[in-house]
């Protein structure tokens, strides 16, 4: 892993990407975010051999919509590498766009990675990255990475936490002094939460609707909070009626989507209350009057 001392000499050598299980962002060095795109891949199959076809916002379009010989998968999983080969096709074609160019030179590249990951899942991560054409990777977990980019002062001597929620995963870290002091990974996010509305649709509603439908609910309408009219905006989705077969079209408000959200946002508060029970006094006593600091897609 790497320290926070040696941060700024990796990123000043080339480039830092955020390997999401929902999104990719790749970072340069006095450019910002340069790249933002969702980890998704389409390949076609033949004779055993994978031809990737797109990546990121074309490979999401044919999600839930490709015929047999064609496939559109998430490499990325709970934070992690599920498919070794796709993921470095991924990677290299984000480094290839960035650079504007088919033949790049070998950057330098900094991964933020969960701090639950394993070694395995880490090493898994870094030769991806190496194979992809880095000439040299690094790995940096993903709660100091989500406060150096908040600004959070977490090199001074008082307490921080950071709420990191992804698509696959929550990190929850209390930092002080330039380390983190406790750090949680819990295997909930984004994609939880819309698998949460798609139960939640089938079961109350008798609609069928694919990740796509529900992902545009969640960023549309989506809330942790029951709304204070009992109901809230709304909007109308299209699915598929399990009674008949047929499509359908119903409309679900704010209300229904935090009671279909319940399940996954009292786990995350359950993971922060359990940070804050083991934090030392002094420093949760600073979070109490600092407050947190929510990052990452879910937010």
């Amino acid at each position: 892993m790497v320290g926070l001392a040696s941060l700024t000499g990796l990123f000043s050598a080339d480039m830092a990407i955020d390997l999401g299980t929902a999104n990719t962002l790749v970072y340069v060095k006095g450019r910002g975010v340069i790249l933002s795109e969702p980890s998704v891949v389409a390949y076609h199959v033949k004779d055993g051999t994978k031809k990737v076809l797109a990546v990121g916002e074309d490979a999401k379009l044919m999600l839930g919509r490709t015929p047999g010989s064609i496939e559109a998968i998430r490499p990325m999983r709970e934070g992690v590498i599920a498919d070794f080969d796709v993921a470095e096709e991924m990677i290299k074609h984000f480094i290839r766009k960035v650079h504007k160019r088919s033949t790049f030179y070998k950057p330098k590249i900094i991964v933020c990675v969960p701090h639950g990951a394993t070694p395995v899942e880490k090493r898994a991560i870094r030769q991806s990255v190496l194979s992809a054409g880095a000439r040299k990777a690094g790995l940096i977990a993903e709660p100091i990475a989500a406060a150096i980019g908040a600004g959070m002062p977490i090199t001074d001597p008082t307490g921080n936490m950071v709420v990191d929620i992804g698509g696959g995963t929550t990190e929850v870290a209390v930092l002080s002094l330039g380390d983190i002091v406790y750090a949680r990974s819990v295997r909930v996010g984004g994609d939880r939460m819309d698998e949460a509305i798609i139960s939640y649709l089938r079961r109350q509603q008798n609609l069928l609707v694919g990740e796509a439908t529900a992902e545009r609910i969640k960023t549309s309408i989506g809330t942790a909070r029951m709304p204070d009219d009992g109901r809230g905006a709304s909007m109308m989705v299209r699915g598929r009626d399990l009674l008949n077969g047929v499509p359908k079209e119903t409309e679900i408000t704010q209300a229904q989507v935090a009671e279909a959200l319940a399940e996954p946002v009292q786990q995350i508060c359950e993971a922060v209350m359990t940070a804050l029970e083991v934090t030392p006094p002094d420093l949760a006593a600073d979070i109490v009057d600092r407050g947190v600091m929510l990052t990452g897609g879910g937010a």
